[in-house]
């Protein structure tokens, strides 16, 4: 249950951390409010997972799947390049993520 936690905990960080460009340095209501509680509810999916998970490996794992999740969504949604060297770097990151959870 503690890997769902986290693997929910990394989505929500994405949402956050997208969340931030919407709110325009926190003067739009509703997507800072939404970007808010994207915080909330990540940090406190991550708290429910370490009871059980190492804290360096969930937090590698956590801070991975919003790093990769934003990158994603940036190239996507606001139109950030999408490099050959960028894209491999991404992969890199997913490969540590998982490689993590191997041996977590």
């Amino acid at each position: 249950m503690a890997w769902l936690y986290l693997f929910i905990a990394g989505l929500f960080e994405i949402g956050w951390a997208i969340g931030l460009k919407y709110t325009q340095g926190f003067t739009r209501l509703m997507p800072t409010v939404l970007t808010l509680a994207s915080m909330a509810v990540s940090l406190g999916l991550l708290g429910l997972a370490l009871k059980s998970l190492p804290v360096g490996t969930a937090y590698a794992v956590w801070t991975g799947i919003g790093t990769v999740g934003t990158a994603i969504l940036g190239i996507v949604l606001l139109g950030e390049p999408a490099t050959a060297l960028r894209l491999a770097c991404i992969g890199l990151i997913v490969a540590g993520i998982v490689g993590l959870k191997l041996v977590a």
